[in-house]
């Protein structure tokens, strides 16, 4: 039976504790059911740090890690960044460029959603897009997680993981769906994927043709070519989904796809208001009917 992505991840962090290439940080790490199941039942000798609910102190505690091994940082809430980027983007993803000493950390960042207030919830990537000197990627499924494991091993960067806890029951590879004369081309960031791949049924019965591009590689936004001569060739616009705010980095990946094809491409995120903590205050990712809308309007313009 197929692993499902907790369990790969499950797995990286054990063998990266073992192999002693650096230490796990972050809070709570076995009061939450280990981390939705992600973190391994281990203890501090082992290389498993249980750090403060102090998130402002935590990413100083990490970018010193950083400088003497590859420590791997985990973020319960993606919204939490607010409080823990600022020394790491400021100094993590600089060192190596301004003093040539690499800083290497493995953010796995965790999104989430469902009455959980205006600042743990949904994905925030948008916070670092902006800022020279990390990379950014966005696994939903096993083989994109062991891909970006080993771009971190293989290299210096500071690597920040948009996680999705939604997806860790997940243990099939998504894979792009590009249709020939197609209608509308669907490019999908983190747990909007999902209902990517149920728009283009839904429309399929309908004989109108959705294909689906896999956003994996956020920064650097790795386009590829067949991606461009789908949006190109296609009858109507591009739509781009995600699990982030829009004024970010959402429009500006359809900015860069738009600029190489001419096409428009639309964007669908988070509303632009806070969430609460009661379903009727929800912001959530764009769900079903949502996304089903503004694919309508994309035809009928």
């Amino acid at each position: 039976m197929a692993k499902t992505l907790r369990e790969t991840i499950k797995e990286t962090l054990r063998s990266h504790l073992k192999k002693k290439i650096g230490k796990v940080y972050g809070q709570c790490l076995n009061a939450v059911d280990w981390i939705e199941g992600t973190v391994p039942s281990l203890k501090e000798k082992d290389g498993l740090i249980d750090l403060s609910m102090a998130d402002v102190a935590n990413g100083g505690i990490v970018v010193g890690a950083g400088l003497i091994e590859k420590p791997i940082y985990i973020i319960r809430f993606q919204g939490l960044n607010w409080f823990n980027a600022p020394i790491i983007i400021n100094y993590a993803c600089k060192s190596k460029e301004i003093w040539n000493i690499p800083c290497p950390i493995f953010i796995r960042s965790i999104g989430m959603e469902g009455s959980i207030g205006p600042v743990t919830g949904s994905s925030h990537h948008s916070i670092y897009f902006r800022m020279p000197g990390i990379k950014i990627v966005s696994p939903m499924t096993p083989n994109e997680y062991r891909k970006a494991y080993d771009y971190f091993i293989k290299n210096e960067d500071v690597l920040y993981l948009s996680e999705h806890s939604k997806s860790y029951n997940n243990s099939k590879e998504l894979t792009d769906k590009l249709e020939k004369n197609t209608d509308v081309i669907i490019f999908a960031i983190s747990i909007t994927r999902f209902q990517a791949y149920k728009i283009k049924n839904y429309f399929k019965k309908l004989d109108i043709k959705i294909s689906i591009a896999n956003i994996f590689w956020i920064k650097p936004f790795k386009i590829k070519r067949k991606w461009l001569e789908t949006l190109k060739n296609s009858k109507f616009d591009g739509l781009l989904l995600d699990d982030d705010y829009v004024d970010g980095t959402a429009k500006a990946l359809a900015y860069e796809l738009t600029k190489k094809t001419k096409k428009n491409v639309r964007v669908l995120g988070l509303e632009d208001r806070s969430a609460g903590f009661s379903r009727s205050k929800d912001n959530l990712s764009p769900n079903f009917e949502r996304i089903r809308k503004e694919v309508y309007k994309i035809i009928k313009k």
